[in-house]
C-alpha cells in the first residue's frame, strides 16, 4: 500500500521497491498541492480506470499499476484487489491528469488537504490525527461532575 506524505507545497506518493518495479517508476511521485482539484473516496477504484494500460503491470481484478492512457489523458494507477481507495483529479500537472490509488488512508488525506501543514513532510494519517477538532458554534460541551464516593 502506498504511503502518502504531505507538506505545504506538495503531495508525495511513496512507492515501495516492489511498487516501483510493477509501475515502472524509478522514483516516488510528487504532485504540487496547487494542482489538486478534487479528491474523491470510492469503495471500488476499478470503476475509475479509463483508457488502456501503458508502461506498468495489469492483472485484471488483482493488480493495476503504472500509467493508463486515454484519448487526451494520462493517469497514474496503483490498485490492488477490490479495496477502498482515492481518486485525485489534477489540473495543470505536466505528467498526469488523475491519480487512482488503493489506500485505507483516503479520509485522512482529504482532512489533511484542508489543513495548513508545516514545511516538513509528514504522513497524512499523522496530520489528520493531530489536527484540532472543530466544535460547532453554539454547541455546549458536556458537564463533567465528580461521582459521589
Amino acid at each position: 500500500m502506498v504511503t502518502l506524505l504531505l507538506d505545504q507545497s506538495q503531495l508525495e506518493i511513496v512507492l515501495s521497491p516492489i511498487e516501483r518495479a510493477v509501475t515502472f517508476h524509478r522514483e516516488n511521485l510528487r504532485v504540487e498541492r496547487s494542482t489538486i482539484r478534487r479528491v474523491q473516496l470510492t469503495e471500488d477504484v476499478w470503476t475509475w480506470l479509463r483508457g488502456v494500460p501503458g508502461p506498468g503491470t495489469h492483472i485484471p481484478g488483482v493488480l493495476a499499476a503504472g500509467t493508463w492512457k486515454a484519448a487526451a489523458t494520462t493517469d497514474f494507477v496503483m490498485i490492488r484487489r477490490h479495496r477502498p481507495g482515492v481518486v485525485i483529479d489534477l489540473e495543470g500537472d505536466e505528467d498526469f491528469q488523475r491519480l487512482i490509488l488503493t489506500t485505507k488512508h483516503g479520509p485522512a488525506l482529504t482532512q489533511a488537504l484542508r489543513l495548513e501543514v508545516s514545511d516538513e513532510q509528514a504522513d497524512v494519517v499523522e496530520i489528520a490525527s493531530t489536527a484540532p477538532v472543530a466544535v460547532p458554534k453554539g454547541s455546549k460541551r458536556p458537564v463533567i461532575r465528580p461521582r459521589p464516593a
